[in-house]
């Protein structure tokens, strides 16, 4: 029987019109889901139809078929996958969060202490006791610093008369936790979840098993051997009770209890399945490497604002700087002269280099996402950079850590006086840096970086329209933030502001200025 439409407008239509059916789906595979949805343009069938017909064998041949052998990707868009990844060090955490298309989310520094978390361990070799004393001792002083900094804060903002005293408590460590969190290394481990679709999945696990560290290709292994294999299930102790129950009453339903009820599930037996180490990414990577240190030579790097609004430039000149600065440590700008002064046949051939190994399937590198009105060639701290990181509505190039650039220093340091011995361990830190980094063991340098703090800055680019520069400005600003990324968000808005002074009173920002009371963060 047909169900009554009423229009907007109040009017009464025919009887015969069916009406609109909206409801959510529960309990079903991703990748079944996926077949499912998919079927919508391939088949009249209703979703409930279609799910009913569906079996996992179904899915598989389908998916096969359609996915992999005609290219139509987009229907892994439509499986999502819930995957957790825990005990990881936090610069393996900021590669797997290295995703456009990402949803997760972090252990904060803020609201956890990171003390007894552990850390990763690399194979230096000989050097090997130099890198744990390292990074042991930048744990003890992490240590130290909160407890200092909690102690100086408590002394210097009072409690209020009505505020409770646990909560008094929270907000005076979570500052402290800001202020000592500059001390963690990049080994620091740490853990997250992630939410992501399945061709997203595919994408993340063949760019891990083509990154530069090991740890991290070990972790695309991991997350491909995740969505393969049997998911967890939360409800597998309760089930399996409920199972024996049955089987107690009659054996026949019990054993069809168990099949129904305890089943194995894996969230992208077929979508992931061919993940492999992206070679487009492997092998240009290497070639721009070259092509970077041969451009640049042994320049020094250049002076440049911590927050740099660039200049619009033609799109050739944009590309092939955006290509080189990824691998290098130099200022956007300072690489961009190198490229003018290059000429057309040098700016082509760092584009053909960028292109050259593309695939069938590839997408274009990140450098290729050009034309923006808004980039900002950004230099902060990798702890500040780790909250800027979440804006992935943004076209983010990020170079490498290094100590090169030194370090930052949060203000309430020189008030505590503790800034004498954070000085001396983070220059302690950097000299033992340099000493694994020329150590024998393979991928040395890189195995190098989980021994740098997070105050030590990185430079990463930043591209976005002006609806992404709105929304960072107001957000990035509010006084609950972290001053680190305060700053910066502010830099962007003045920058922004100054191009645009018709635009500026549409950014509802905060003054960084102006003082914060703490206990209300």
């Amino acid at each position: 029987m047909s169900k009554i439409v009423s229009p907007a407008d109040g009017s009464h239509a025919p009887s015969d019109v069916p009406a609109v059916e909206v409801f959510a789906v529960y309990g079903v595979e991703p990748e079944v889901q996926a077949y499912a949805m998919a079927k919508y343009s391939r088949s009249a069938l209703s979703m409930k139809d279609s799910l009913k017909e569906i079996s996992t064998q179904k899915a598989e041949k389908f998916l096969n078929t359609f996915y992999f052998q005609y290219g139509h990707r987009s229907i892994a868009d439509l499986a999502h996958v819930a995957l957790a990844i825990e005990k990881l060090s936090i610069l393996a955490a900021i590669a797997v969060a290295d995703e456009q298309r990402w949803d997760g989310q972090e252990r904060s520094t803020r609201y956890q202490d990171f003390k007894k978390s552990g850390y990763y361990t690399p194979d230096f070799g000989a050097a090997q006791s130099l890198y744990g004393q390292t990074v042991d001792r930048l744990f003890e002083e992490y240590e130290t610093f909160s407890g200092k900094m909690a102690h100086h804060l408590a002394a210097t903002t009072p409690k209020p008369e009505d505020m409770k005293q646990d909560a008094y408590e929270r907000a005076i460590r979570a500052r402290a936790f800001d202020i000592s969190r500059y001390l963690l290394p990049l080994a620091a481990n740490t853990s997250l979840g992630e939410i992501v679709n399945a061709r997203t999945l595919e994408t993340q696990v063949a760019h891990l098993l083509a990154h530069t560290h090991h740890e991290v290709r070990h972790l695309g292994v991991l997350l491909k051997r995740a969505a393969t294999s049997p998911a967890y299930n939360v409800n597998q102790e309760s089930l399996s009770k409920l199972v024996e129950e049955i089987r107690g009453v009659s054996p026949e339903l019990g054993q069809r209890a168990q099949q129904e009820l305890l089943r194995e599930v894996r969230v992208a037996p077929t979508l992931v399945k061919y993940a492999d180490p992206n070679i487009y990414e492997i092998e240009t990577r290497r070639e721009l490497r070259m092509v970077a240190a041969e451009l640049m030579g042994n320049a020094a790097i250049e002076a440049a604002p911590g927050v740099d609004l660039l200049d619009n430039e033609p799109l050739e000149i944009e590309l092939a700087a955006t290509l080189i600065y990824e691998h290098s440590h130099y200022p956007y700008r300072q690489i961009r002269q190198m490229v003018e002064a290059a000429g057309d046949l040098i700016r082509r051939e760092i584009i053909d280099l960028g292109l050259r190994h593309r695939g069938r399937h590839d997408e274009m590198l990140r450098p290729f996402c050009a034309g923006q009105q808004f980039r900002f060639d950004i230099l902060m701290d990798i702890g500040g950079f780790r909250d800027m990181h979440r804006h992935r509505r943004c076209i983010q190039i990020g170079q490498g850590f290094t100590t090169r650039h030194g370090y930052d220093t949060p203000p309430e340091l020189e008030a505590a006086g503790a800034k004498p011995s954070y000085d001396a361990i983070l220059q302690s830190t950097a000299a033992a840096i340099a000493q694994l980094a020329r150590s024998s063991s393979a991928e040395s340098e890189e195995n190098s970086q989980y021994a740098i703090p997070l105050a030590y800055k990185k430079r990463t680019l930043f591209k976005m329209d002006f609806a992404e520069v709105v929304y960072i400005a107001e957000l990035r600003t509010g006084p609950a933030g972290h001053i680190s990324y305060r700053h910066v968000a502010h830099a962007m808005y003045e920058a922004a502001a100054k191009k645009y002074p018709a635009l500026a009173k549409y950014l509802r920002v905060t003054d960084v200025r102006e003082p914060v009371d703490l206990l209300k963060r």
